[in-house]
C-alpha cells in the first residue's frame, strides 16, 4: 500500500517538490497543499490530517507551525545548506552584479554561512545572520533585512522565505532566495518513507499481554466448589474482555484469575496508561492484588516470553503494578507509576559480567540501580534513593552499593547528613567509566 504524503509550501516549491516525489512513484502519493502565507500551514494540517499518513513541509517555519496542530503525525522539513546558499550567492554575483562581502541571510546555520564563504574564499565578517529560534513574525524578519539595508549597511538580502521575500520585493530591495536543492528533496523523502516503514513494522509487532490476579484461589472454601469464586472470575473475565475489545485483540483464561490478550503494538500504543486503566478496572472488581506484564516481539512465542518476564518483575516489584518488556530486551516499568525506570537485564560484556559475578550483584540490579542514577538526572545515588525507587531496604540498597564499589564499579563521592539521628550517608557515584579512569 501506498504512502500518503503531504507536501506543503509556497506554490513554486510545491510544484518542484510534487516533481522530485514523481520519482518515488511505486512507494508514494503526494498529496499538495499550496499557502499564500506560511501561518496557513496549521490549518491546512489540521483539516486534513486523516487524509494523510507523513507530511513533509517546504521549511523549518510551516514545520514549525504544523507542531502547533493537534496532529501526531510524522513531520519533515527541508533543510537548507550550504549548496542551497551557493547557487543563490551565484545569483547575487552574476544577475545582481552584487558583492558578496555585505549581505543579511536568515533561517540558516551559521556555521553553513561560514564555511560556504570560507569556500569561496570571501570573508563574512560584514555579514549579519538572523538566526532562527522558534517561530518568528514574518514583520520581524522583514524588519531585520530592511533596517540593515536602509542603513547601508547591507546591499542585498538573502532569505529562505517565500513570504519575506515578497515583501522585501515590493518595496524595492534587492532580495534573493535560498531554495532546497534536489537533492535535498529527494534525501528528505526518502529518509521520511524510511522511517514510516520502520514506524509501521514496529507498530505491527505482536504484543502479549499477561494478567493475574495474586490469591485468587485462597477464596474457594475447603471440600466444595466455590461458587464466589466463579461469579468473581467471571467477573474479572468480563472485564478483561471489554479491554481487549477496545484494543482490538483476543484473549484467553488460562486458568482462575489468570488471562493472557494478543493484540499488536500499534493498538497499544500507550501502554502505560491502557495498563492502569485495566487495573483501575480490576480493583474495583475484587480487593486482591492484580498485576500485568506486557511484551513485545516479532513471534508470538517471543511476545510471550517477553510478556513472563515483565509479568515477573511486577510480581516481585509491588502488588497492582504493570511492566513492560521490550523486543530488545529492555524492561520498563512500573508503568502505573510516575517513578518508572528502564533497563537491560542481559549483559554481552564477559569482563563486566565477571566482575558482577564477582561483586554478588546480578546485572538485572546493576541496570536497575543505573537507571534510577539516570532518571534522578545526576551522576550519584543513595542507599536511600535506589531502597525508595527499587522498593528494597536501605539495607539491602547498601549491601548493593557496598559490592559494587569492592569492584570498581561504583565509588564513594561524598556524604549527607541524615534526615534524623544518626551516622552520615554514603553519597555514591555507579557506573562503567569507572573502570577505565581506575586504570589510568
Amino acid at each position: 500500500m501506498k504512502t500518503r504524503v503531504g507536501i506543503v509550501g509556497p506554490r513554486d516549491t510545491v510544484e518542484i517538490m510534487n516533481e522530485i516525489a514523481q520519482e518515488f512513484d511505486e512507494k508514494m502519493i503526494p498529496i499538495c497543499f499550496e499557502y499564500k502565507n506560511a501561518v496557513e500551514t496549521t490549518e491546512i494540517v489540521e483539516k486534513n490530517q486523516h487524509a494523510i499518513d507523513i507530511w513533509v513541509f517546504s521549511g523549518l517555519t510551516p514545520y514549525s507551525l504544523a507542531k502547533k496542530s493537534s496532529s501526531n503525525q510524522l513531520f519533515f522539513y527541508l533543510k537548507f545548506n550550504g549548496s542551497s546558499l551557493t547557487r543563490s550567492l551565484l545569483d547575487v554575483v552574476y544577475k545582481g552584479k552584487k558583492e558578496l562581502d555585505r549581505i543579511s541571510f536568515d533561517m540558516l546555520e551559521k556555521r553553513d554561512v561560514t564555511e560556504t564563504y570560507r569556500s569561496l574564499n570571501v570573508s563574512d565578517e560584514n555579514c549579519h545572520l538572523y538566526e532562527y529560534h522558534g517561530f518568528t513574525p514574518i514583520e520581524e524578519i522583514v524588519n531585520f533585512h530592511a533596517d540593515l539595508y536602509e542603513e547601508g549597511k547591507v546591499s542585498v538580502c538573502v532569505t529562505c522565505l517565500s513570504d519575506v521575500f515578497e515583501i522585501l520585493n515590493s518595496k524595492n530591495i534587492p532580495v534573493y532566495r535560498v531554495t532546497p536543492t534536489r537533492a535535498n528533496m529527494r534525501s528528505t523523502f526518502s529518509i521520511a518513507l524510511q522511517q514510516w516503514e520502520a514506524l509501521n513494522f514496529k507498530q505491527s509487532q505482536l504484543t502479549v499481554m499477561l494478567i493475574t490476579i495474586d490469591n485468587i484461589n485462597k477464596i474457594e472454601k475447603p471440600h466444595s466448589f466455590s461458587y464466589d469464586l466463579h461469579r468473581l472470575n467471571l467477573e474479572l473475565q468480563s472485564a478483561v474482555l471489554s479491554f481487549t475489545e477496545s484494543i482490538s485483540g483476543s484473549f484467553l483464561s488460562i486458568g482462575t484469575g489468570t488471562f493472557i490478550i494478543f493484540s499488536t503494538r500499534g493498538s497499544l500504543q500507550d501502554a502505560g496508561h491502557q495498563s492502569v486503566r485495566l487495573l483501575d478496572q480490576l480493583s474495583i472488581i475484587t480487593d486482591l492484588p492484580a498485576n500485568i506484564g506486557i511484551g513485545y516481539g516479532d513471534s508470538s512465542l517471543a511476545a510471550e516470553e517477553n510478556a513472563r518476564l515483565a509479568l515477573l518483575h511486577a510480581q516481585n516489584y509491588n502488588p497492582n503494578s504493570a511492566f513492560l518488556v521490550e523486543n530488545n530486551g529492555t524492561v520498563k516499568g512500573p508503568l502505573n507509576k510516575t517513578k518508572s525506570i528502564s533497563f537491560e537485564f542481559r549483559n554481552e560484556d564477559e569482563a563486566i559480567g565477571n566482575l558482577l559475578k564477582e561483586s554478588g550483584v546480578s546485572i538485572t540490579s546493576f541496570n536497575k540501580i543505573m537507571s534510577v542514577q539516570r532518571n534522578l538526572g545526576k551522576h550519584n545515588i543513595t542507599a536511600a534513593e535506589i531502597a525508595e525507587w527499587l522498593k528494597m531496604t536501605e539495607r539491602n540498597a547498601r549491601r548493593l552499593l557496598t559490592n559494587l564499589t569492592n569492584v570498581g564499579i561504583a565509588k564513594v563521592v561524598g556524604q549527607e547528613a541524615p534526615t534524623t539521628r544518626g551516622r552520615p550517608r554514603n553519597i555514591y557515584q555507579v557506573g562503567l567509566d569507572l573502570l577505565s579512569n581506575n586504570g589510568e
